[in-house]
């Protein structure tokens, strides 16, 4: 995490939170309940202002959470006059709407923001594959290099159409989450030879983000086995390689993609007192040379390896992505379902031990997150404003005091029994909630810190 990344975090917490509190500050009004004050941020006020019907607007320096204080006998006494206008007073309908409506907009927020990164479209990298990584799901699948992924299913029988490589990505992370099996659609580069291949994913695996996720599964993009720079007086550049090379062998195997080129130099056989060299069949310009390397010794975190010191693989083939009116709008809240899905039952493996509890991410990740999304654009700080509102939506409405699924359920518990939580418990459950909010908030911190830090 770098200071650049701050600025587009706090926007981006500070604009969901207010969204949250105006469900609230909304539905409280078409109630008809009086609201006091609506707070984006704790701490010094920065700025105030007094509404026509008395209701206070602040903004505080710390933009970390926000509330909308209501009219309410348990506060307070209130004057008989207002009394219809407190929210304790309300029918147990309009009280639930009130407390839901903040998650609500929340979530029609995400469905907003991925419906603009649908319509916007995108150039993205296509879904070819390159050389499995050895002994994973994907070499068991039979996956090849250049086959290209048209299609997902989690049963076989439905399909869902992959038009570029974050769907795919977005694919195999969900599976692997939930531990399901992934079914690919694939074709040679050129669109020929279908095939379908099952990818096993229920063995138990630590969910990651980015890249780290195709990789842990073994799936690795493709890229062309070509050299894309050469460092001066290195082992390639006294070999005679340059810049635009296309390597097709190496002592004689050929060589399918960058992936693999990679590999195979870094399991060069290596030896200080007599090194060997490599046999390097290049083509340049349309001419296929020969050339002799030999790799220098390297060690890295313990690990000794060859490098020949140059820069491998090309761009990889791009398409554009992008989608009309309705078809937008359909991708946007199918893409909150999915998330929205995959994050309940993500919590639901972690709390009974199927899910490593290393996947909840804290303030610390998700503002790395927010820089890199900004730097990259406009449709992936959408994207993430989607991402991190649907969050926000999914967590409050956890069963928990103090959040707003914790209300719910005590609006819930009034609804069958005819009668209101008491003082007492209400009292005894906010204190339980607040110790578990903290415990997960410390968990969720180690593990930023620990990531940071390389730990795991």
């Amino acid at each position: 995490m770098s200071p650049a990344d701050l600025p587009p975090f706090l926007l981006a917490v500070a604009f969901l939170i207010a969204v949250h509190e105006w469900g609230h500050f909304r539905m409280a009004r078409a109630c008809g309940v009086k609201v006091l004050r609506f707070s984006v941020g704790f701490g010094r006020v920065l700025w105030r202002r007094v509404g026509r019907d008395g209701t206070e607007f602040t903004l505080a320096m710390l933009p970390l959470g926000g509330y909308v204080r209501m009219l309410d006998e348990r506060d307070g006494p209130v004057s008989p006059t207002e009394r219809q206008h407190a929210f304790n007073q309300r029918p147990l309908r309009q009280r639930a709407a009130i407390v839901a409506a903040g998650p609500v907009v929340n979530w029609l927020v995400a469905i907003l923001m991925f419906t603009l990164v649908a319509w916007m479209g995108a150039d993205v990298p296509k879904a070819v594959l390159g050389t499995p990584v050895p002994a994973t799901a994907a070499e068991r699948a039979g996956i090849r290099s250049g086959d290209w992924v048209h299609a997902v299913s989690s049963d076989g029988q439905s399909w869902d159409e992959v038009r570029g490589l974050p769907e795919l990505l977005d694919a195999v992370a969900r599976a692997q989450a939930l531990r399901e099996d992934l079914y690919l659609n694939v074709t040679d580069g050129q669109g020929r030879g279908e095939r379908r291949l099952h990818l096993d994913m229920t063995a138990p695996a630590d969910a990651s983000i980015g890249a780290r996720v195709l990789q842990s599964v073994g799936i690795l993009p493709y890229a062309a086995p070509l050299v894309s720079s050469v460092k001066p007086e290195g082992p390639g550049a006294q070999a005679g390689l340059q810049p635009g090379d296309r390597v097709l062998a190496i002592n004689g195997r050929a060589v399918e993609d960058a992936g693999q080129l990679r590999s195979l130099i870094r399991a060069a056989p290596i030896d200080d007192v007599a090194p060997q060299s490599l046999l390097l069949r290049i083509e340049r310009h349309g001419q296929v040379l020969e050339l002799g390397a030999t790799p220098r010794a390297v060690t890295e975190n313990g690990q000794r390896f060859a490098r020949l010191e140059i820069g491998i693989g090309a761009a990889p083939e791009r398409v554009s992505v992008s989608y009309g009116l309705l078809d937008g709008v359909a991708k946007g809240a199918q893409d909150s379902w999915n998330l929205a899905v995959l994050t309940v039952r993500m919590i639901g493996r972690m709390l009974v031990g199927e899910a490593s509890v290393k996947n909840l991410s804290g303030p610390l990740s998700i503002a790395e997150y927010a820089g890199q999304s900004a730097r990259a654009g406009l449709a992936p700080f959408f994207d993430y404003l989607g991402k991190i509102s649907l969050s926000l939506a999914v967590l409050n409405l956890l069963p928990l005091p103090m959040l707003d699924g914790g209300h719910l359920m005590y609006h819930l518990f009034e609804g069958l029994s005819g009668r209101p939580v008491s003082e007492w418990w209400q009292q005894q459950l906010q204190r339980v909630g607040a110790l578990i909010l903290m415990l997960m908030m410390a968990l969720a911190l180690s593990n930023d810190v620990a990531r940071l830090a390389g730990w795991h």
